[in-house]
């Protein structure tokens, strides 16, 4: 009897697709650069809200307003850029969501991937609670700080799940000399030291992040001086410049890949030539918002270093269990 339908090679191959993954996959992959994606594009839109003083768009929280949930016409743009930002925030839980389901069967044989997912989601209401709380409390500026704060975690989170599905699980062997690593550790800590600058440098600007005319916006600033910050910031984001080319000529001469410190250099390039036009052009919003994209990115490429003193196993050494 003639069979109908789609080959049996073709049924078992759409089964596939659609169970869930024992091993990483292409689909599994796809997943983690999402979660990486969305992660700094919300950065980007969380300054948009910042920057053009749409803090207070939705002046409440859960709601957008006490009577609607979503952004009203007399809003204006305001309430769109905040609404927007509230938007995508759950877009970056139906990712996070996909993101866990899709390793949640690789408990025993990449734990590692398991535990990062994990953390990606516990995170995100911490992260969305936060976001309310700096609504609540009128836009202060250290709420709205320890929000990028989150965000920054939740990048570098993010940027190790893609760079374990593509590498593999760690394995114990470490790839660089001991006065390497201290290095790299030295550079984490000049990067947390320059992103927490950077987030009080920002809080005590011109971008209030509600409308100017609420206390002149001076109530939704540090009270800072935001000259003296600006240096403050610079003197940690200078010494990760050379802690970086250091770890760059290390990476040579020890004839190990730099590709992952060569990459974090771009970004402190690029974040550096931003920071200095920003700071003698009035700090134009176009350029602050990069600014803020670059930090997210920052974040990422100094997580790929950490992990990078590690072998790794790769991905073809971990096999789908036996009992599948």
């Amino acid at each position: 009897m003639t069979r109908v339908g789609p080959p049996v090679d073709q049924d078992l191959r759409t089964a596939r697709w659609w169970s869930l993954p024992r091993v990483v996959d292409r689909r599994v992959i796809a997943l983690a650069w999402a979660s990486f994606v969305v992660e700094v594009v919300l950065i980007g839109t969380g300054g948009l809200v910042r920057l053009t003083a749409s803090g207070l768009g939705c002046p409440t929280w859960p709601k957008c307003t006490a009577d609607s949930l979503v952004s009203t016409p007399e809003m204006g743009v305001h309430g769109i850029i905040e609404f927007g930002n509230r938007l995508l925030t759950f877009v970056l839980v139906i990712v996070a969501i996909a993101m866990f389901l899709a390793v949640v069967r690789m408990l025993r044989t990449r734990p590692e991937l398991f535990w990062l997912a994990f953390a990606q989601g516990v995170a995100i209401p911490v992260q969305a609670v936060i976001g309310g709380l700096s609504v609540l409390t009128n836009l202060n500026p250290f709420v709205v700080g320890l929000h990028f704060v989150v965000s920054a975690a939740l990048t570098s989170v993010t940027a190790a799940v893609v760079y374990r599905t593509m590498h593999g699980p760690r394995t114990s062997r470490r790839v660089v000399p001991g006065w390497y690593t201290g290095v790299v550790r030295g550079t984490v800590a000049a990067v947390v030291v320059t992103v927490l600058v950077g987030i009080l440098t920002t809080g005590s600007g011109p971008h209030a992040g509600a409308d100017e005319a609420v206390d002149g916006g001076m109530l939704h600033r540090t009270g800072f001086d935001p000259a003296v910050m600006e240096h403050l910031h610079a003197w940690p984001a200078y010494t990760l410049f050379a802690l970086t080319l250091v770890l760059v000529v290390g990476a040579v001469r020890l004839r190990i890949s730099s590709k992952w410190a060569l990459l974090l250099l771009v970004v402190e390039f690029l974040q550096i030539a931003v920071g200095l036009t920003q700071a003698r052009t009035g700090l134009p919003v176009g350029l602050v918002g990069t600014h803020m994209v670059l930090a997210g990115l920052l974040v990422g490429a100094t997580t790929a270093v950490v992990l990078a003193t590690r072998a790794s196993a790769g991905r073809a050494a971990v096999r789908e269990p036996l009992d599948a």
